[in-house]
C-alpha cells in the first residue's frame, strides 16, 4: 500500500532473516501451531483514518439506547448468559483491503465480534520481528498514542480489573490444544493469569473455584475466551460440564459471552456506511439478487469462517431452512496489494477496541494483520503458500 515502503522491504527481505525470526518466536513457548507471514502491512494514514471513521460510526449504533432490544435475537436462547455488562468490553473489526469503483484503495467492514482476539500474542510478535526486520520511522503498530508498556497497562487493566491476578482466569475449552494457545500463554506473561478449561472449574453455591498450583482458589472474574459454538460440538459430557455458565453466579465477565452475539455478523444489517458492503438478513430477502456472483452467503452462529458459501447459488439460498440465522452479504472487491516474490497477497486488518469499566465508549489500541492468496482469509486456508497468513500492520504515524 506504501509502495516505496514495500519495495525497500522486499529488497532487504532474505530467507535466513525469516528463519532466525521463526526460530526465535517458536523458542518461547513452543512451535505456534499457525503460519507467520513474511511481511507486516504499512497502512498509511488517510486509510487507517476511514477505518477508525467506520469503527465510530459502529460505536454510534451499540451506544444507542434501542441497540440492545434490536439485537436480542442475537443471542441463543439456549446460550444466553444471566448478568449482562451494560457493554462490550472489547471488540475486533476486521476491514478487507479493497479496491472500490475508481480504482482506489478503500477498507471494507468484512466482520466484528464483541469478544477477544490475540491480544497478547500480538506484542509477542513485533517483539521478535523487530529483532530481525526494521521498521520504518514513522510508522508504528499501536494506536492512540500507545507504545508498548502503555498498552500492556491497558491490557492488564482490561482483564484484571480491580482483582489479584489469582482471581482472575482465562476460560478456555481445552485450552492446551488450541491453535491460538500462545496468545494464552503470552496473556499470562503480561497479566499473570492463567488459562483454565471449562471442565476443570468447580462449583460451590454461586461462586467458582479452579486448582491453582495445589490451592483451590476462588474466581472473582473471567476473562472469557470460549466460543459457545464451538462448545456445542464437544461431547455431552463436557457441554455438561459447562451448563454452570448459564446459571446465577458471583463473577465477573469479560467480555460477557452475551456481547459475541451482539456486536457480530448479525449487526452489520443494522448500519448504513459506505465503508460496510450492503448486509441484508436472509429471511428479509424479498427478491434473490439476479447478481449472485456478487454476493456471499454466511451463517450468523459459526466462527472462523465456517459456513461461509463464496460462490453462491439460487439453490444454496433455497436450501437454507433457517434464514432468520443466515445473511447475504455483498462481496467486497480484496485488492491484492502486498506485492511478493511470487504472486500478491490479498490482506485484512483487525483493529482491536478496549472498553474499560468507567470509559465512555471504547478505544483503539492494537491490531492485527492477516495475508491470503486464496478465496478465504483465514491462516488456515493458505498453509501451501508463501508470503501468508498472521502478520501484524504498521500504521503510519
Amino acid at each position: 500500500m506504501v509502495p516505496e515502503l514495500r519495495q525497500a522491504f522486499n529488497k532487504e527481505f532474505t530467507e535466513e532473516k525469516f528463519q532466525a525470526f521463526l526460530n526465535e518466536i517458536h523458542s518461547v513457548h513452543g512451535e505456534i501451531e499457525f503460519r507467520m507471514a513474511e511481511t507486516p502491512v504499512f497502512i498509511p494514514k488517510d486509510f487507517l483514518n476511514q477505518m477508525l471513521d467506520t469503527c465510530e460510526s459502529i460505536i454510534d449504533v451499540i451506544l444507542q439506547p434501542d441497540f440492545r432490544q434490536l439485537t436480542e435475537n442475537a443471542i441463543p436462547e439456549k446460550l444466553r448468559v444471566p448478568n449482562e455488562t451494560a457493554f462490550p468490553h472489547c471488540i475486533a473489526f476486521d476491514f478487507g483491503i479493497c479496491k472500490n469503483d475508481n480504482g482506489g484503495l478503500e477498507p471494507q467492514l468484512i466482520e466484528m465480534q464483541g469478544f477477544p482476539s490475540l491480544f497478547a500474542y500480538q506484542v509477542l510478535l513485533e517483539d521478535v520481528f523487530t529483532h530481525h526486520f526494521e521498521v520504518p520511522e514513522n510508522y508504528r503498530t499501536f494506536l492512540n498514542g500507545h507504545n508498548k508498556a502503555s498498552y500492556l497497562q491497558e491490557l492488564r487493566d482490561l482483564i484484571v480489573g480491580r482483582h489479584d491476578p489469582k482471581n482472575v482466569v482465562l476460560l478456555e475449552l481445552f485450552p492446551e490444544k488450541q491453535k491460538t494457545k500462545i496468545d494464552f500463554y503470552c496473556t499470562e506473561d503480561y497479566t499473570s493469569v492463567k488459562s483454565v478449561c471449562i471442565t476443570k472449574i468447580i462449583k460451590r453455591d454461586h461462586q467458582l473455584f479452579y486448582d491453582n498450583e495445589g490451592i483451590e482458589t476462588k474466581i472473582e472474574r473471567i476473562y472469557n475466551r470460549l466460543i459457545f459454538d464451538e462448545l456445542l460440538q464437544q461431547e455431552q459430557w463436557v457441554q455438561d460440564k459447562a451448563k454452570i455458565l448459564f446459571e446465577d453466579l458471583d463473577v465477573e465477565w469479560m467480555p460477557h459471552p452475551n456481547w459475541f452475539y451482539r456486536v457480530s455478523k448479525y449487526t452489520m444489517p443494522l448500519i448504513d456506511h459506505p465503508n460496510i458492503p450492503k448486509t441484508q438478513f436472509l429471511d428479509k430477502v424479498s427478491n434473490i439478487p439476479a447478481d449472485l456472483e456478487n454476493y456471499v452467503l454466511k451463517p450468523l452462529f459459526s466462527f472462523a469462517g465456517q459456513g461461509v458459501v463464496i460462490d453462491v447459488t439460487k439453490e444454496d439460498i433455497e436450501n437454507v431452512k433457517d434464514p432468520q440465522n443466515w445473511i447475504l452479504q455483498r462481496k467486497v472487491n480484496y485488492a491484492p496489494v502486498v506485492e511478493t516474490p511470487d504472486e500478491p497477497a490479498k490482506a485484512e486488518i483487525r483493529l482491536f477496541y478496549f472498553w474499560k469499566d468507567g470509559d465512555a465508549r471504547p478505544n483503539p489500541t492494537n491490531s492485527l494483520a492477516r495475508l491470503s492468496k486464496g478465496k478465504m482469509i483465514g491462516v488456515r486456508y493458505n498453509k501451501d503458500k508463501i508470503w501468508t497468513g498472521g502478520s501484524f500492520a504498521l500504521f503510519e504515524a
